[in-house]
């Protein structure tokens, strides 16, 4: 695949985001998000790359504060606790991936390394049931909201992953993300922007990402260990992240949004996540 390429540059990528999450250590925004010592390298050099080409990167146990005060929804601030590690996607799932296993492709904009989109959450359980059946494990799974959103911020106390947007000196949101200023109202092949400080790709922007859990109004009965608030079948679901039609709040890391389980359209898309 071609997104392999792109490994050549997640080093020296990766010490840009750091750099610019540094020089923005302050938190002006109400994200109120923190990780402990204990995560805080995050990605530990631990990958793994599965029979169809699907590449993790390994998450560490430790805790961070999920939410933001910006939002209703997204309050209480709370302290999640994650007690042992996990992987999460490298790269949202791909056509040439979701083909490979369901042996269609429902996408809207068609290519290989384009994100896989037009699915519902309902049509990714079924993709994951069938590539655990394929691998005979049943280890896949989406990650749970509070994953993606520890995964997502990789750390941050910011906005976005890469710190606080500064208009006139950085950084630039569009160096990071795919949203309505720069997409050109499409998606574009994933890992073509720079990582979050963990070695993501397109956590901000290109399409948003199903999670596990359920909706709720706000955080209230949220799992202080990070698992997912499940209320069945047929509730709705969450998505994160933002999309390529998104504006910019959209895509802050603890942005969320609400999806029917049984509907899909082209900005929704979705990582995997594994037990460790």
């Amino acid at each position: 695949m071609r997104i392999g390429r792109k490994k050549l540059i997640t080093i020296l990528a990766v010490l840009l985001v750091a750099i610019s999450v540094a020089g923005c250590a302050s938190d002006d925004s109400g994200s109120g998000s923190t990780v402990s010592s204990s995560a805080a390298s995050g990605d530990s050099g631990d990958e793994f790359t599965n029979s169809i080409g699907m590449e993790f990167q390994k998450i560490e146990a430790g805790s961070f504060d999920m939410g933001t005060s910006k939002y209703a929804y997204s309050q209480p601030i709370h302290e999640v606790r994650f007690n042992d590690a996990f992987y999460i996607g490298t790269y949202e799932v791909t056509q040439a991936q979701w083909e490979e296993v369901m042996e269609n492709n429902p996408s809207e904009f068609k290519g290989d390394d384009l994100p896989v989109e037009s699915i519902s959450w309902n049509q990714v359980q079924e993709f994951i049931d069938k590539l655990n059946e394929m691998e005979d494990t049943t280890k896949y799974r989406l990650p749970t909201e509070a994953e993606w959103e520890y995964a997502a911020k990789a750390g941050t106390s910011t906005l976005y992953s890469f710190g606080e947007v500064d208009d006139e000196e950085g950084p630039f949101l569009g160096d990071y993300a795919w949203y309505q200023e720069n997409s050109y109202d499409k998606t574009h092949e994933v890992g073509q922007k720079l990582p979050n400080p963990w070695g993501l790709y397109d956590v901000h922007g290109n399409v948003w990402e199903l999670v596990q859990d359920s909706w709720l109004d706000s955080y209230s009965d949220a799992q202080e260990d990070g698992s997912a608030v499940d209320k069945g079948a047929g509730s709705l679901r969450i998505a994160r992240g933002g999309g390529y039609s998104s504006n910019a709040n959209a895509l802050e890391s603890a942005y969320r949004k609400r999806q029917d389980p049984r509907d899909g359209d082209s900005t929704i898309g979705f990582r995997l996540a594994m037990d460790a």
